[in-house]
C-alpha cells in the first residue's frame, strides 16, 4: 500500500522551507506527498517579503478534500500563524487517528517572525495536546514555555518537561542553534530522555533545516517506523542533506540543504 502524508505548512516561494521541503523530503524518502497550505510567503535564501494567510474557510477546505479521498498515514503540521487557522486544524485532526508531528514555526531561519504573538498560547492549548512529537529548535521551546533561552542541559529538560505537561507525547528539542563540534536533539519520551548528536557542519546552506526533519520524521512514521526510530532515520537523513548541500548554489544568501541528494549525481 502506498504511504501517503500529509503537511499542513506555509508556501515558500524559494523552495527551500515550508510546503515545498515538506514534499520534496516525503519525496525523497519514498512517500506521497498531499498538502494543505496555510499561508503564501514571498522570501528566498536572503529572507521574508510578504505574508499572506489563506482564508481559514480554505483551509478547512483543503482538509476536507484530503481526508475524504486518501488514506494519510501521518500529517505534520508547520506554519500556522492565526488563532483561527490553529480552531481550524485542530478541530479536524481531533477525529483523525494518524501520528501528527508538530513543528512549531514561530522564527524562520533567517530571524522572521512567522508566528503571531497572540497565537501561541492558542497553539499550546490545541496543537500541543494532539501532537505524537514537537519538534522545537532551542528559541521556539524557549517562546513555548514562556521561559529565557536554554543555556544548559538542565533547563532543556525544564523546558521539555513543560512541553510534556501540556499534554505532547513527545518532544524534540533540536540543537542546532547551541555551539560545539557536534549537534544535539533530546529526544524525551516515555519517561526518557535520549540525547542524539551529529558532527556539526559549517554550511551556509542550512535553510529549511526544521521543516526538513519534522517532515522526514512524518515520512518515517507514515512508512510504519516506531517514534524512536523515525527520529533517528530523519536526523541521519537530515545530516546527509547538509552535508550533500554544502556544495549546492541556489541564491545568494542561504541556500537550501539537498533534499534529493541520495538520487542525484
Amino acid at each position: 500500500m502506498t504511504a501517503i502524508a500529509l503537511t499542513i505548512a506555509g508556501s515558500d516561494s524559494g523552495g527551500g522551507a515550508g510546503i515545498q521541503a515538506d514534499i520534496k523530503t516525503f519525496s525523497a524518502l519514498g512517500v506521497y506527498a498531499a498538502s494543505v497550505i496555510t499561508a503564501i510567503t514571498a522570501q528566498n535564501t536572503k529572507g521574508v517579503t510578504a505574508v499572506e494567510d489563506i482564508s481559514v474557510s480554505t483551509i478547512s477546505a483543503q482538509m476536507d478534500a484530503v481526508f475524504s479521498d486518501l488514506k494519510v498515514n501521518a500529517v505534520k503540521i508547520g506554519m500556522v500563524s492565526r488563532t483561527e487557522t490553529i480552531e481550524a486544524i485542530a478541530a479536524r485532526l481531533r477525529v483523525q487517528h494518524q501520528p501528527v508531528v508538530l513543528d512549531p514555526v514561530m522564527v524562520a531561519t533567517s530571524g522572521d517572525r512567522l508566528l503571531h504573538q497572540d497565537a501561541i498560547q492558542k497553539l499550546r492549548q490545541q496543537l500541543l495536546p494532539i501532537a505524537t512529537i514537537v519538534t522545537p529548535n532551542l528559541p521556539e521551546a524557549a517562546l513555548l514555555t514562556g521561559r529565557p533561552l536554554a543555556a544548559s542541559k538542565h533547563e532543556i529538560i525544564e523546558q521539555a518537561e513543560a512541553i510534556l505537561k501540556v499534554g505532547a507525547k513527545a518532544v524534540l528539542i533540536k540543537g542546532g542553534h547551541s555551539t560545539g563540534e557536534e549537534s544535539t536533539d533530546y529526544l524525551f519520551t516515555d519517561g526518557a530522555m535520549h540525547a542524539l548528536s551529529a558532527a556539526r557542519l559549517e554550511t551556509k546552506n542550512d535553510h529549511g533545516t526544521g521543516c526538513t526533519l519534522a517532515a522526514a520524521i512524518t515520512a518515517y512514521l507514515a512508512l510504519g517506523h516506531q517514534l524512536h526510530d523515525a527520529v533517528g532515520l530523519a536526523k541521519d537523513y537530515l545530516h546527509g542533506a547538509l552535508e550533500a548541500g554544502r556544495d549546492l548554489a541556489v541564491g545568494q544568501g542561504r541556500g537550501p540543504v539537498h533534499h534529493f541528494y541520495r538520487m542525484w549525481r
